[in-house]
């Protein structure tokens, strides 16, 4: 296999690949390509500031009474004016939906923590807590499985 990258800001971004057939890989890629916006940042709003959060520094992205915060590493909650379904499309791959209400970081999240009522929580490096719902928590197994 061979691999090439050229970076030549004068030229419309494209992305070629020539497979001898069609598999996950191709699948994976495909899905990530079509879902790069271009924007590695999320505009967030405190108080009286506006500030570009780089996704790799947010935990998660939630609902809470009826407005989405980003969380960001040190547990600091920033509003953002998208709605939760609007930020699916632009996050990279690497956030995944554990709730109706949330998005997580997969790489900022520390461990699931199972109750004994069968509740499980996901906690993440800030220290913020997390339901996992039943439906989500088995398609993150089988993702963590592959």
């Amino acid at each position: 296999m061979e691999f090439k990258l050229i970076i030549d800001p004068s030229q419309p971004e494209k992305v070629t690949a020539a497979v001898h057939a069609r598999s996950e890989l191709t699948d994976r890629i495909e899905a990530l390509v079509l879902r790069y916006s271009g924007a590695d940042r999320l505009t967030v709003y405190a108080q009286d500031e506006v500030r570009q959060l780089p996704f790799s520094q947010i935990e998660c992205l939630t609902v809470i009474d009826g407005k989405t915060w980003a969380i960001d590493g040190t547990g600091t909650k920033y509003r953002v004016k998208l709605r939760l379904y609007e930020l699916e499309a632009v996050v990279p791959a690497c956030f995944i939906r554990i709730n109706r209400s949330t998005l997580a970081n997969e790489k900022r999240l520390e461990r699931f923590v199972a109750s004994f009522s069968g509740a499980v929580d996901a906690v993440f490096r800030c220290g913020w807590r997390e339901y996992v719902s039943r439906r989500c928590f088995a398609q993150i197994k089988r993702r963590f499985s592959t």
